[in-house]
């Protein structure tokens, strides 16, 4: 699933290429992706038509497009939705599902979904900031975040660090493979509990977990294949650079010992054995992260 630094990518692109731009038409060509839509597929086309677009906007992996009229399109991309621009003559990407196009007469706005695990819909107000993202904590980029208060609010989470920094409720834009990263530029065991960590240690996690996600989105994102490219159809390049995530038995770029695949929340973690040692505390598993 699109991470902090793909969603990222995608909203810059968008950014480039519809602000102020009005709808003239859109079309549905599969209902599944606008399932959210209270009014359905036609009332959601119906609905678009001869609005304008602003600025894009995100939180954490969160995406938004907002109207001049004060609503908003949601976009989730789930595990394989894109947005494409492309001009109107062009062939339709595979799995594309809904089409937009513009009054301007240029570049349509084409979503592309193969697993149809993403959504659109619109939500009535939300261009500020939507209900539906408004329990969604910020993230390690927002100006507006207070890294001091998350440090202390990490602190107080009795579950494993790697839990914590996955739940979105209290910082946003870090997935699986962002949190391995950063787990390994600290040093730390994904298993390592919250409260048993520092103050030092905490805000040194959190600055290695931005850094990671600022080179990823100078590299355009992770790519591991054609399910997640950027509005112009292009794959990001950051997975060329990761240091353990989904390098099972090649070796640490630190120490050179095989990295290691654990099983993790249904997923799977990757750590180095050597740089990354399980903590001699033990977890505290509760409701409380």
């Amino acid at each position: 699933m699109p991470e902090l630094p793909e969603v990222e990518v995608v909203r810059r692109g968008l950014a480039a290429a519809v602000v102020g731009r009005s709808l003239a038409r859109v079309t549905v060509l599969h209902p599944r992706p606008v399932r959210r839509h209270v009014g359905g597929p036609h009332d959601f086309a119906d609905t678009l038509t001869g609005r304008t677009l602003t600025e894009p906007r995100r939180r954490g992996k969160f995406l938004w497009l907002p109207f001049t009229d004060g609503d908003a399109l949601m976009a989730h991309l789930g595990m394989s939705g894109q947005f494409r621009l492309d001009d109107a003559d062009r062939p339709l990407p595979p799995h594309c599902r809904v089409v937009f196009a513009f009054t301007d007469g240029g570049p349509e706005l084409r979503f592309a979904d193969q697993r149809m695990f993403g959504g659109l819909w619109v939500s009535p107000g939300g261009a500020e900031l939507p209900s539906e993202v408004a329990h969604i904590a910020r993230d390690l980029f927002d100006p507006e975040l207070d890294l001091p208060a998350l440090v202390a609010d990490l602190r107080r989470r009795r579950s494993g660090i790697k839990r914590v920094l996955l739940n979105q409720e209290i910082v946003s834009g870090i997935g699986n493979i962002y949190a391995d990263e950063s787990l390994w530029r600290a040093r730390l065991h994904y298993d390592t509990p919250a409260d048993a960590l520092s103050r030092p240690k905490v805000t040194g996690l959190l600055t290695a977990a931005r850094e990671v996600m600022a080179d990823a989105l100078d590299a355009g994102g992770t790519s591991f294949d054609a399910l997640y490219v950027n509005v112009n159809g292009s794959s990001g390049y950051f997975g060329r650079s990761l240091a353990v995530y989904g390098r099972e038995s090649l070796p640490c770029p630190r120490c050179g010992r095989p990295i290691v695949r654990e099983s993790f929340m249904n997923r799977s973690s990757y750590r180095c054995p050597s740089c990354q040692r399980r903590s001699r505390t033990p977890v505290r598993y509760s409701s409380h992260l």
